[in-house]
């Protein structure tokens, strides 16, 4: 049977994008390939004025807090009164966080569900209803593998980033007879600032993820052509590389291991290691096995 919500590639030649957290990391990287294949694209970040030197030439800018409605609302008239509509809406924006259960604040938990989760709500609120005046669209929210695969000690940002997931797949049926696409970029560890937004009190939880993401093999100007290729394949769930892919195969079908070495993470995170180092080789060896 067909995939009803299958369509055919998309360019990104003349459309017209906004992109939350666009002046740095992820953000900046989608913005650079975008500008160059030829979009319109408007990044809006908490910044009051755009970092020096860093966007593109062609690429508007203009102050947001993800938080805010008045700043949301000001974002869709500026885009409606200059572009007329928008074809592509990146919710991208986020902040990192974690730490055990036991340790980490309830104010850390509100902080990560207003930006990561709430951003994206207000995001697609805010331009859902444009999008179904012009008779389509393309939402793109950025959540993680954590959305998918949750690794101990980061239960707030595993909560946050699976409810993107859920929403996105929410919004995929729910709007899909408005002719919008959604999709849900989750990427695993990559090199990006997210590390600097890390705030809470479980100190040995952040060193680990400081140095996971300071270490980790793949850039954001990598992580950000997988994740395009998706979006213009109008891909739903968006996995950016192969670890992320054997940790979420290892999750579907091969429960019992995947168990097995999520409670050998528990541990492992504590010392500083890889807390999904075990879960690829769970997929690794069930390959194996089969071939």
């Amino acid at each position: 049977m067909k995939n009803p919500l299958r369509r055919e590639p998309q360019s990104f030649a003349g459309k017209r994008a906004l992109v939350t957290g666009g002046a740095s990391g992820l953000g900046l990287a989608m913005t650079k390939i975008l500008a160059v294949e030829g979009a319109k694209v408007l990044v809006v970040d908490v910044h009051e004025l755009a970092p020096e030197g860093v966007l593109p030439a062609g690429v508007e800018y203009r102050q947001l807090d993800v938080r805010s409605d008045e700043g949301w609302d000001a974002t869709r008239n500026w885009v409606e009164a200059t572009w007329g509509g928008l074809d592509l809406l990146f919710n991208n924006a986020g902040v990192a966080a974690g730490g055990r259960i036991d340790v980490e604040s309830i104010e850390n938990w509100q902080w990560i569900i207003d930006i990561n989760l709430l951003g994206v709500v207000r995001g697609c609120r805010t331009f859902v209803p444009m999008m179904k005046q012009a008779g389509g669209g393309h939402i793109v929210n950025t959540a993680s593998l954590a959305g998918l695969v949750h690794a101990p000690s980061m239960a707030s940002y595993n909560a946050v980033k699976a409810a993107v997931v859920a929403v996105s797949e929410t919004l995929r049926h729910e709007l899909a007879p408005d002719r919008i696409d959604v999709s849900v970029i989750c990427p695993s560890f990559f090199r990006t600032n997210l590390a600097e937004s890390l705030q809470g009190k479980d100190v040995d939880m952040e060193e680990t993820a400081v140095r996971l993401i300071t270490q980790a093999p793949r850039s954001a100007d990598e992580v950000a052509s997988k994740a395009l290729e998706g979006v213009r394949n109008r891909r739903f769930i968006v996995l950016t590389d192969s670890d992320g892919v054997a940790a979420y195969n290892a999750k579907r079908y091969a429960r019992k291991a995947y168990d097995a070495a999520m409670i050998r993470s528990a541990k492992q995170v504590r010392e500083g290691k890889d807390p999904m180092a075990d879960i690829d080789k769970v997929w690794s060896r069930m390959r194996k096995s089969k071939s």
